[in-house]
């Protein structure tokens, strides 16, 4: 019996360390357009290249999810396939997902596609993704596995920093008062994936020392009990660490992995962003 675990490229997993058995793993790139230039969210992408081209061009840049016949060709030779997607209320990723699952099962009747609303984005996909192939190990059968991870689902959270929000203006999504608030006055806004998938700003916060705390104290008021938890950044290792002591120091046997942020969430939680993904249990 053969399994897959998708995710597309809101994820900040290139691969799955220690993959269960018959178990294979793939990431399926969004794309990026900076001007008249097209940016694939792969392994290969040059994300700094890619943001200084972002900050240097004054139109707006977008990003768009993949393709239906991307999902398919990933679902193919797999009997048994978990599909995770950034929150469709963020991106088009998940329905494309569910198409190419409808084609799928049309010429492979007897496969089985489950196909996950993260409701988050980041490090969100990742603890989904990496409680997957746990359950993967446990030898459940499938509809078992449906049952935990979306109970599983229901405890992974997202909260973020950003400290730059110039993409976000230009695509309409943040107000000019608001962006020059952020720029002159130091201020770092401190949100969280909302229960419908739409990301919410919670505190605003002056330099860095009370960004990391009032994260910190989002992450609580969340449920987090001391749990898996994927820190990511973007050009901003120390800050990252700063998050991964604090919560530590109230957790001491917390797991946590601290690493950067794909291309996607670069291109929106722009240079210092941080976005963190745990779950509660």
């Amino acid at each position: 019996m053969s399994w897959k675990i998708i995710v597309d490229s809101s994820s900040n997993l290139m691969d799955i360390s220690n993959l269960a058995e018959n178990t294979n793993f793939e990431r399926i790139p969004l794309s990026l357009q900076v001007g008249d230039e097209v940016f694939v969210d792969n392994a290969n992408l040059d994300i700094n290249g890619m943001m200084k081209k972002m900050y240097e061009y004054s139109g707006t840049s977008r990003s768009a999810c993949p393709s239906p016949d991307a999902y398919a060709k990933a679902y193919a030779g797999s009997e048994n396939i978990f599909v995770i997607t950034i929150s469709a209320a963020l991106s088009g990723s998940h329905n494309a997902a569910k198409v190419a699952k409808e084609m799928y099962l049309e010429e492979n009747p007897t496969a089985k596609v489950y196909v996950i609303d993260s409701l988050l984005a980041g490090g969100g996909l990742d603890v989904i993704a990496l409680k997957l192939n746990e359950l993967i190990k446990q030898g459940l059968e499938f509809e078992e596995i449906v049952k935990e991870i979306t109970e599983y689902q229901k405890n992974a959270k997202l909260t973020f920093i950003l400290s730059k929000v110039d993409n976000l203006i230009k695509n309409g999504r943040v107000s000019k008062v608001m962006g020059t608030i952020v720029g002159l006055l130091n201020i770092r806004l401190v949100g969280a994936a909302s229960p419908e998938g739409e990301f919410k700003l919670l505190q605003k916060s002056r330099g860095d020392k009370k960004a990391v705390t009032s994260c910190i104290d989002e992450i609580i008021k969340a449920g987090y009990k001391g749990g898996i938890m994927r820190i990511a950044h973007r050009n901003n290792l120390e800050l990252a660490h700063k998050i991964k002591e604090g919560i530590q120091e109230k957790f001491t046997d917390a797991q946590i992995y601290v690493g950067a942020l794909s291309g996607l969430c670069s291109f929106y939680a722009e240079d210092k962003g941080i976005m963190v993904g745990y779950d509660n249990m």
